[in-house]
């Protein structure tokens, strides 16, 4: 279980943030551009740090402002898919997956296996040897996410993974994405601003305003509340147009 309770001061706001996602779950993250998202994606990978407060994962201290525990990013063993994917554009697909494993000191023989066993669990391994900076969008979001798995993480987090593919595309994704969080058990986060992957993929929203969570629920809550996804009520959501066939 994924446990979160920080604070941190921002320019405009405070945020506050105190939420649990259990193994297995996947929570929606939503609300308006500059709520927080990010920004709480970032303190629980290491990136950011919190002000005050506590970060635990399955018992394990990651941030702790009383204890003085901040535990490096890279040793956190955290799967961070970016918004924009954060390939390096100019290193084939294999060694883009293979980076983090490098960095880690594993093996060549362990590095090879991993590698092959995402990339041809995502369907790329045919790719293996195209650069980063020629391969399609829906492409590079499937290599940041074998990247990401390739490591064994113990929490996923992804940040708009389907914003830059085209719709039909997208359907396609979500499929795969829900299929493979579904097998790795693991506490998993993804911010979004697109109703279909509320209803398509998460357990349960989490919905910010301002750095303060204004709403936890399930799909159904949080359609029935009639919020779109900047935090605004709104009178006629078209809920069968972005319904789970999507």
């Amino acid at each position: 279980m994924l446990e979160i309770d920080v604070q941190k001061s921002l320019r405009n706001y405070d945020l506050s943030i105190r939420l649990k996602v259990a193994e297995g779950e996947v929570v929606m993250l939503v609300g308006e551009n500059g709520c927080g998202k990010t920004t709480l994606l970032n303190m629980i990978a290491g990136l950011t740090t919190p002000d005050a407060g506590e970060i635990a994962l399955s018992g394990w201290i990651l941030f702790d402002s009383e204890s003085k525990i901040n535990v490096p990013p890279d040793s956190r063993n955290v799967g961070y898919v970016f918004q924009n994917y954060a390939l390096f554009p100019h290193l084939s697909v294999y060694e883009n997956v293979a980076f983090g494993l490098r960095a880690r000191r594993l093996s060549k023989d362990e590095i090879e296996a991993r590698v092959r066993e995402q990339l041809k669990a995502a369907g790329l391994w045919e790719l293996r040897s195209a650069k980063a900076l020629k391969i399609s969008g829906g492409e590079k979001q499937r290599v940041a996410l074998a990247r990401a798995l390739a490591t064994e993480p113990r929490l996923l987090l992804l940040d708009e993974p389907f914003a830059a593919m085209d719709i039909k595309r997208q359907a396609a994704m979500r499929r795969e994405l829900k299929s493979i969080i579904a097998d790795y058990r693991v506490p998993s986060i993804i911010v979004t601003h697109d109703i279909r992957d509320i209803t398509g993929i998460g357990d349960r929203v989490c919905l910010l305003e301002e750095g303060k969570i204004a709403l936890v629920g399930s799909a159904d809550e949080f359609l029935a509340k009639k919020y779109d996804l900047g935090g605004q009520l709104i009178e006629d959501l078209d809920i069968e147009s972005h319904g789970k066939s999507a």
